[in-house]
């Protein structure tokens, strides 16, 4: 294979250099060198989905078109007659087979083929274990994990709706979703909901529908099926392109057994298309019933507050403060005016005694006065210098000394000799 490769490189190479626009080769040369190529490429193993089978009364070539559903890409498949009867009562357009074949090149028209030697009909057994092995791969690479699921919003004003023409999944939701809030919108749009047009019309619908920014979520939705019907919204192409939405993925797909992988990757699952329509929007007789319980449930809540502050109003009321404001003040001015009296009381006698003690040290203080002395006969005999005499010695012989009486003074002289 790699020999050929390098062959059809080289024979490119010679035409790229030989040719000009004063030079140019003919069609059937350019045709013959593709189909050289071609020739020189070996058997290969592909898979796909039968789209289109011609089998022509009395034909020893049975035609077949071979899709690739993922990518939206088909090729021509040819066969013997004793090849494809082998599978002939197994195996009918939509179904998915494994071919073992060779490309071969139709020169006069210029047309790629594959010339198939063996088919295999790819059984429901086969198909499930693929599809445990992308689930598998998928998980790993974190596309189901809760953590990135988006919430959806409690009404949303328009809802996008993806599903197949005039089937019971669109009529089972729309019908549904106005019984339960009469004013939602859709934005539908119909697609191929199983066979090889199937993915690439959902991926583009979803795509498209998510950019619209007025669509608060989106709803992918069918009725029930074989495991090959619903073979496409278990596509890993389908599965990222959901898993890349910015708007909320709501899966309808089929029944409650079904579980294609497209309910993992979305933000909700819904086990039906009915299903799908009670849980995007919510019921209308229900949120009126719910607001009116929480009216009067808002109701018994201020009535029951107002009947304890009026009951906590009354007993204020009750109390004898309230019902004699002056009662407080006239106790306190009577307790007061008592205070005051005996406050009066205790300073007279405070007084009265501190009178009568100074009385007293008065009559002490006067009785021990030296003008009290004097009073009684006594004199004060002074100096000059007004220093008292107390001795006989500290005066001289004819000394003038001052003799202080009780009502005044007067002058004194000494004389030296004995006392008559």
């Amino acid at each position: 294979m790699a020999r050929g490769l390098s062959v059809a490189a080289d024979t490119l190479a010679v035409m790229a250099v030989n040719t000009s626009a004063e030079a140019p080769i003919p069609v059937g040369e350019v045709s013959r060198l593709i189909g050289g190529w071609i020739d020189r490429l070996g058997a290969v193993w592909v898979e796909g989905q039968i789209t289109q089978l011609s089998r022509r009364p009395g034909a020893g070539v049975v035609f077949l078109t071979l899709r690739d559903p993922s990518y939206d890409i088909s090729l021509t498949v040819t066969c013997f007659r004793a090849v494809f009867d082998k599978i002939a009562d197994t195996v009918a357009e939509g179904a998915r087979v494994v071919v073992h074949a060779k490309p071969e090149w139709y020169a006069p028209r210029g047309q790629l083929s594959l010339r198939a030697a063996e088919i295999r009909p790819v059984g429901v057994g086969e198909l499930l274990a693929r599809l445990e092995q992308l689930k598998k791969a998928l998980a790993a690479e974190g596309l189901f994990a809760a953590d990135r699921k988006k919430p959806l919003p409690f009404l949303p004003q328009l809802i996008g709706l993806v599903c197949g023409r005039a089937s019971a999944a669109e009529r089972d939701v729309l019908e549904n979703a106005r019984l339960r809030w009469p004013a939602v919108r859709f934005e539908v749009r119909n697609v191929a909901v199983q066979g090889v047009h199937a993915v690439p019309q959902v991926i583009e619908a979803v795509k498209e529908l998510d950019a619209l920014p007025a669509v608060d979520v989106i709803v992918v939705a069918r009725g029930g099926g074989s495991v090959e019907d619903l073979l496409p919204f278990s596509d890993e192409q389908l599965v990222r392109a959901v898993a890349a939405c910015r708007t909320p993925v709501v899966s309808a797909i089929g029944h409650e057994p079904d579980s294609p992988l497209l309910d993992l990757v979305a933000d909700l699952r819904a086990s039906t298309p009915t299903d799908a329509a009670k849980k995007i929007v919510p019921d209308v007789g229900e949120e009126l019933m719910r607001i009116q319980q929480l009216r009067e449930r808002a109701l018994r809540t201020v009535h029951g507050l107002l009947d304890r502050e009026e009951r906590g109003l009354a007993a204020a009321l009750a109390r004898p403060c309230m019902r004699e404001p002056h009662r407080m003040v006239d106790e306190r001015e009577e307790r007061i005016t008592a205070t005051l009296e005996r406050a009066r009381r205790c300073l007279g006698h405070l007084l009265d005694r501190a009178d009568s003690e100074l009385a007293h040290t008065q009559a002490r203080v006067v009785a021990l006065s030296p003008a009290a002395t004097l009073r009684r006969g006594y004199a004060v005999l002074q100096h000059p210098d007004g220093s008292v005499v107390r001795a006989a010695e500290e005066v001289a012989e004819d000394e003038e000394l001052r003799a202080r009486v009780a009502e005044g003074e007067f002058r004194v002289r000494v004389a030296v000799g004995p006392a008559e």
